[in-house]
């Protein structure tokens, strides 16, 4: 079961130019782990594929892939993988986890303190899905590589 949340992340993307996956322990280092691996493969995109990664894109895919993982950290036991995928234009973040809830976004609400990591990620994706899984769920967050990309 999938939950398309904006109705582009069905859509197929671009050929990826370059994918990564990561296990992350599940303890309180995975999150800071999680983003160091998110520059490391921007840097090896742009590096060795040339592609450009504006300093807006790398900001949001840290801070998507350190809201995914925290999540996934907080709420579900165990392991958490993360896979890393970029196309000439858009950076795709994937993150599983053990928790076969689908979490959703709550309404906005500027007095609540906390629990608006949803609501950050869906501002910052051009497209976001979350499927079921056999066990536990996935979470595929499409951010724009460039400014146009993301006004679509």
């Amino acid at each position: 079961m999938g939950v398309d949340t904006d109705g582009e992340a069905g859509t197929a993307p671009d050929n990826y130019v370059m994918r990564a996956g990561y296990a992350l322990a599940g303890d309180d280092s995975c999150i800071a782990d999680a983003r160091h691996h998110a520059i490391a493969f921007l840097d090896q995109a742009h590096g060795e594929h040339h592609l450009t990664v504006p300093d807006r894109a790398r900001d949001l895919t840290q801070l998507v892939v350190s809201e995914l993982v925290t999540n996934a950290r907080k709420y579900a036991p165990g392991p958490v993988l993360m896979e890393l995928r970029i196309s000439a234009r858009i950076v795709e973040v994937v993150v599983w986890d053990s928790e076969p809830t689908v979490p959703a976004a709550r309404p906005a609400d500027p007095g609540r303190i906390g629990q608006h990591g949803l609501e950050i990620v869906k501002a910052a994706t051009v497209a976001l899905l979350i499927e079921q899984e056999p066990v536990g769920k996935r979470i595929t967050a499409r951010l724009a590589l460039s400014d146009t990309a993301a006004r679509r």
